[in-house]
């Protein structure tokens, strides 16, 4: 993976590894948890501070920056635009971080640690921020202990430095959208053609939900319905991906009763949706995983009606 203008964490292996509780996504689990190591005690930036003339085109040239705290989370914690999540937070840097994003318009960035190795001598445990995502806050449920925390993906972001360390992150980001390759008119049959796709795929999902299961909206509905209208949030509207953009990710969640090697599967297919700068592949991507999962639900529809008999 090319490291490109990926900032660095430093710190002590074992002290990272050890005391870092890591919570794996399970099969469309309710709850999720940031990064829970401590936080490095210093920022390497390994030459890599300068944001190269290769990845500013990536940037939107007339947009401002802005100034959010950032959440870290493990590699199998990718957020896509559009896709809604509900963390518990409980740990009192975490908790000062939701308190300072209600105060800066209910944003933060949303980012995930990729272990990397700088070099064979190299004592300490090194990270590269990779995915940021800008999220807004659309539920806080305060508990006894700590908060349960619902946020939506908005758009790609880049850090392009760090303001501050402790006790919670704070760095300075850009919007990151894909390059306008395509006219609207080009990609509107391939986002009708998805939006189709995803709403059948929500049909034969929601006949595999149980009547003890509370919630009839499936991910990729709820994801979808949000892509199709235009956010409003107070900011710069360059960190608001075009309409076509928002369709593109919303396919790239769990299906319901997934199994953990095909949840494993989904969040390569996020990192590989993330990396993408063209709207139409993208959509392409898209539009075949929906197909696969069409074959994989109609599948275990057939199975669940063979154990009803």
């Amino acid at each position: 993976m090319n490291c490109g203008s990926s900032f660095f964490f430093a710190n002590n292996l074992h002290h990272t590894l050890t005391t870092s509780k890591t919570h794996n996504s399970e099969s469309c689990g309710r709850n999720r948890y940031p990064f829970s190591g401590a936080f490095p005690r210093k920022v390497n930036f390994a030459g890599h501070g300068e944001v190269s003339s290769k990845h500013r085109r990536r940037f939107c040239p007339s947009a401002s920056s802005l100034e959010l705290p950032l959440l870290p989370f493990n590699m199998n914690e990718v957020l896509v635009p559009s896709e809604k999540k509900t963390l518990h937070l409980y740990e009192a840097r975490y908790l000062a971080l939701l308190e300072e994003s209600l105060l800066r318009k209910k944003l933060f960035v949303h980012f995930v640690l990729d272990p990397i190795s700088i070099s064979n001598s190299a004592t300490e445990a090194s990270f590269a921020a990779r995915h940021g995502c800008l999220v807004f806050i659309e539920n806080i449920e305060r508990l006894d202990v700590g908060a349960l925390v619902s946020i939506r993906g908005i758009g790609r972001v880049k850090i392009v430095k760090f303001l501050q360390a402790e006790p919670y992150l704070i760095g300075e980001i850009r919007p990151m959208q894909d390059r306008v390759v395509d006219s609207t008119d080009n990609l509107s049959p391939k986002v009708k053609q998805v939006k189709e796709a995803l709403y059948s795929l929500n049909s034969l999902e929601i006949k595999l939900k149980t009547s003890k299961e509370a919630e009839l909206q499936t991910y990729i509905l709820n994801s979808l319905s949000w892509a199709e209208n235009e956010p409003s949030l107070e900011c710069d509207e360059a960190f608001v991906p075009s309409s076509g953009e928002r369709v593109s990710f919303a396919a790239f969640q769990p299906v319901t009763g997934s199994t953990q090697s095909e949840l494993l599967k989904l969040q390569g297919e996020k990192v590989k949706a993330m990396e993408l700068k063209d709207t139409l592949q993208r959509l392409e991507s898209s539009l075949e995983l929906v197909k696969d999962n069409i074959s994989m639900v109609a599948a275990k529809l057939a199975i669940q009606s063979l154990e009803m008999r």
